[in-house]
Parts: C-alpha cells; structure tokens; sequence
C-alpha cells in the first residue's frame, strides 16, 4: 500500500463511516479498484482507521455524552448483541465475506430498503422526548438491527438508522443514536481486531496508519456536518439510489 492509496482509502472512510452506505464496504471496494493487495496489514488499516472517524465524533458530540446518565444506560444495551455475536461470528466474518461480490449485493438490498424507510420516517413523530428515553428492550432490539452490519456492504449507519425508526425514534434522535451508539461499537471492533491480527507493522506501515488516522478524522468531521444538514432537507432516498447505483457498478465491474 503507497501512501497516496493509503490517503484515498482513508478519505472514503471518513465520508461514508457515519452515512447509511456502509464505510467498510466502500473501503474494500476502493481497495479492489486501486489494486491494493488483499493482506492482513490491509484488513487491519481499514477497520484501525475507523478510530479516526470515531474520536471525529466523539469530540462533536462530547457535552451530549455528559447530559444525562440513563444514554449510557440504553447504549451498553443496544451494545451488547454486537458484543456477543461479534465475538462469536468474527473468524467466519474475515474470511468469508469480505468479498467485492458480497459488498456490492447487500449495497443494493441495503439502498432499497433505504428508501422504503425515508417514505415512513417523513411524517413518523416521535414516542420519546429524548433519545435516552427510549426503553431497554427497544435499545437492545436496535442493537440486535445493528448485528446485521457485521455483514461488509450492510452499513452500521444504515442499520442503527432503521432500527432507531422501526422502535420509535423520529429522523433525528435515530441519527444521533447511531452516532453515539458509534463511540463503544467501534471502538470494541477495532480494538478486538488489533489484538486478534497477529501482524507486526514495519515503519513504513506505521506511518501510513497515522496518515490514514488523521485523513479520516479530518473528512468524518466535514462529512458528518454536511451529512445531518443534507437529511435534513433530502432524507435517505438518496443514499438509497447511490447505494443501488454504486452496488450495480461494481457488480458489473470488479466481480
């Protein structure tokens, strides 16, 4: 990996780890177009610099996570079913289904269900004031939602989204669960992933690690901004027809 696929590979992850369009899709699929080989330093860049996006956020929303107690309380609930199942699932998960053919199926399912939801979430009102008002059952039902993304292509965005719509968050409150359900998940993830990667970076793959940490965290700062003002006035359809779009291309293209 040169530096210059090192940086392209991260601003794709900053753009689209906090967009319904799945991150570590788009991150394997750009891998395959610029012909970055498929090793276990590439894998372990492009979930490492997810931490970039994750503290990117983190920072934004610093004074939500000091709001209120109960927020912890729903998040650690909504965590625990990807907790449990990643552990379970994570040997099967790296070596069966990142693949460019997996990515670009569950893009396409994952956009036509998109816009299915943006039709219901329009006019949807909220039944909580607050997100932290949400019941424990529902936190972990949405946790249970985001288990699915464990699937490359699927978005973890996209999967806390819908689950936060289908337990009765409005457009809004489910965003900002996602995001903040975000911080641990991720954090978890890469965590285990560095200690299971039996690997021993050179030098030259520290340096691009950094590299990508801070490319990442800079785009996912612009790119979370522009994407709450952007559904706000669109809603998710139109990342529904993108994800169509790009699964279909590659479909044709790269498998």
């Amino acid at each position: 990996m040169t530096i210059i696929q090192a940086i392209i590979i991260a601003i794709v992850e900053g753009l689209t780890e906090f967009l319904p369009v799945s991150s570590t899709g788009h991150m394997i699929l750009t891998s395959s177009l610029l012909g970055v080989e498929n090793s276990s330093f590439t894998k372990t860049f492009e979930i490492s610099i997810q931490l970039g996006a994750i503290f990117a956020v983190a920072i934004m929303y610093i004074k939500r996570f000091f709001r209120s107690f109960d927020i912890y309380k729903k998040l650690i609930v909504a965590f625990i079913p990807t907790a449990i199942i990643g552990f379970l699932a994570y040997n099967f998960i790296k070596e069966y289904l990142f693949s460019t053919l997996i990515v670009s199926v569950t893009l396409i399912l994952g956009g036509i269900i998109l816009i299915l939801v943006d039709k219901k979430v329009v006019k949807q009102v909220s039944r909580y004031k607050e997100a932290e008002d949400v019941p424990l059952k529902n936190a972990f039902y949405i946790g249970l939602i985001q288990c699915i993304s464990m699937i490359p292509g699927v978005s973890r965005a996209g999967a806390t989204i819908v689950g936060g719509v289908f337990n009765g968050f409005n457009k809004k409150q489910a965003i900002e669960f996602s995001f903040l359900l975000a911080v641990p998940t991720m954090l978890a993830a890469t965590g285990y992933d560095l200690l299971k990667t039996p690997i021993e970076f050179t030098h030259n793959e520290i340096m691009l690690l950094i590299i990508g940490l801070i490319t990442a965290f800079i785009v996912a700062w612009i790119a979370v901004k522009a994407f709450l003002a952007f559904i706000e006035r669109f809603g998710f359809a139109w990342f529904g027809w993108y994800r169509i779009l790009i699964g279909i291309l590659f479909l044709v293209f790269l498998t």
